[in-house]
C-alpha cells in the first residue's frame, strides 16, 4: 500500500488508524479524509493510488468525483441567491423558467425541488447520452409530466434536481452553476472543488472504480424498468465516471470533483454559521432555513429512509449517519463519499474515495471514519 500521508492532530490519531484499516482490511484503493474543528484543519490525510492498477500514487492535490456530495454544494449556491432575493423558495420554478410550467408543473415551488417533492425524478424525453448536453436535459425536464401530484410523494430526484437548480442559477445570474460556484464559493474559500473540469484539473483526477450494487447498475445497463433506471437512463453507454465527457460536463447532481480537504473546509465554514477566515459563504439565517427538516421517511426510489432539509440531508442513522447530533447536515455520494457539518461540535468532515462501495448504504469505510472522528471529540 502507498503509505498514508498528511497531517493529523494527536487528538485524532485514531482517525489515522481507522483510515489505515480501510486500506489493510476493506480494500481501499485511494482516498482522502479531512476534519476541520472550530475553524482549524485537524485531519488532512490521503493515501493509496489513483488507479485500479495501483500504478499512480494518490497525491496531496488529487481530486476525485464525489458523486451526490455535489447536490448540497449546488443547493448552497441556490440558497445564496435566495438570501440575496434573486430566487424565492416558495415561488414557482416557472417564474424564472417559464418553459418549466408545461405538463402541469406551473405551481411547483423551488422548495419542493430542493426537498425531492417535485414529482419529476425522471426526464423520459432525454435520449441515451443526453446527460452531457445541458440544453437537451433541461428541455426534457421542462417537457416531463409529474409522475404523481407534486408535493405528495417522497422520491429522491437523483439526476434531475441538479439540472433544475442549475437552470435557475443560469436564468437569474447568466452563469452556469459551475461558474457561479467557482466565483462565489470555491475561489473565495480556496476550495479545490468544481462542477465541470478543465484540462489542468482533469490531469489530477483519480479514476473512479465502480462496484456492483450501486444505484447506477440499472442506468449503465439501460434498464428503464425502475425509477432509478429511468432517472439515469440519459447517461452514456458504459459510462464509468472517468470519461472526458463526464469530467468536463456540468451535472450538478453528481459530478462535482474535489477532495476531502476542500469539502471539509466548506463544511467547516458552515459549521461556524457560514463564515470562515473572514469569508462569508452564507448568513446564519439563510443557513438555518436551508437546513430545516422538511420531511422524514422512505424515498420510494431507493427505499432508504432520509431526513431531508432543503438540498441537504440531516443525520439519519442507519441509512445516512453523520454522527450523534441530529442537527448535523450534509450529503453523501454514491459509493461512499461524504461531506457534512456538525454545528454543535463546530466540525466539518469529508471523505473522498475512488473505489466505490458496493451498495446503497454509506459503507463500512465511511462509517468507520465517521464513528472514529466523533469518538475523538
Amino acid at each position: 500500500m502507498q503509505a498514508v500521508q498528511g497531517d493529523c492532530d494527536p487528538r485524532f490519531s485514531r482517525v489515522r488508524e481507522a483510515f489505515e484499516r480501510n486500506f489493510s482490511e476493506d480494500g481501499e484503493v485511494g482516498a482522502a479524509v479531512a476534519v476541520m474543528l472550530d475553524g482549524r484543519m485537524v485531519v488532512d490525510l490521503w493515501g493509496g493510488h489513483r488507479d485500479a492498477a495501483r500504478a499512480r500514487a494518490w497525491e496531496r492535490d488529487t481530486i476525485v468525483c464525489m458523486m451526490s456530495v455535489a447536490k448540497a454544494v449546488s443547493a448552497l449556491c441556490v440558497h445564496r441567491l435566495v438570501e440575496e432575493g434573486a430566487l424565492d423558495l416558495d415561488a414557482p420554478v416557472a417564474r424564472d423558467w417559464p418553459e418549466f410550467a408545461a405538463e402541469g408543473k406551473g405551481a411547483i415551488p423551488l422548495r419542493w425541488v430542493l426537498c425531492h417533492l417535485a414529482g419529476i425524478p425522471v426526464a423520459d424525453a432525454a435520449a441515451r447520452g443526453a446527460m452531457y448536453d445541458w440544453a437537451a436535459m433541461t428541455r426534457a425536464i421542462a417537457a416531463q409530466a409529474p409522475l404523481w401530484p407534486p408535493g405528495s410523494t417522497r422520491c429522491y430526484h437523483s439526476a434531475t434536481q441538479g439540472f433544475i437548480l442549475g437552470e435557475l442559477v443560469r436564468r437569474v445570474t447568466g452563469m452556469s452553476l459551475g461558474a457561479y460556484l467557482r466565483r462565489h464559493v470555491a475561489a473565495p474559500l480556496g476550495l479545490d472543488y468544481a462542477i465541470g473540469l478543465d484540462d489542468t484539473a482533469i490531469a489530477r483526477c483519480a479514476d473512479m472504480i465502480p462496484a456492483a450494487g450501486t444505484i447506477f447498475d440499472a442506468a449503465q445497463k439501460g434498464d428503464r424498468s425502475t425509477l432509478l433506471g429511468r432517472a439515469w437512463y440519459p447517461l452514456g453507454d458504459g459510462e464509468d465516471f472517468n470519461s472526458q465527457t463526464w469530467r468536463r460536463s456540468e451535472i450538478p447532481s453528481a459530478n462535482g470533483h474535489g477532495n476531502a480537504r476542500a469539502v471539509a473546509r466548506l463544511y467547516g465554514a458552515l459549521a461556524l454559521g457560514g463564515t470562515l477566515d473572514g469569508v462569508r459563504v452564507i448568513g446564519p439565517e439563510a443557513l438555518d432555513r436551508a437546513t430545516t427538516e422538511q420531511w422524514r421517511g422512505q424515498s420510494i426510489s431507493s427505499k432508504l429512509t432520509f431526513r431531508t432539509a432543503l438540498g441537504f440531508f440531516l443525520s439519519c442513522p442507519p441509512d445516512r449517519p453523520m454522527g450523534p447530533n441530529p442537527r448535523t447536515f450534509g450529503h453523501s455520494g454514491a459509493g461512499g463519499a461524504q461531506g457534512f457539518a456538525d454545528p454543535d461540535a463546530r466540525l466539518g468532515f469529508a471523505y473522498s474515495p475512488n473505489r466505490m462501495h458496493a451498495g446503497i448504504d454509506i459503507g463500512v469505510r465511511a462509517s468507520r471514519l465517521i464513528e472514529t472522528t466523533f469518538a475523538c471529540l
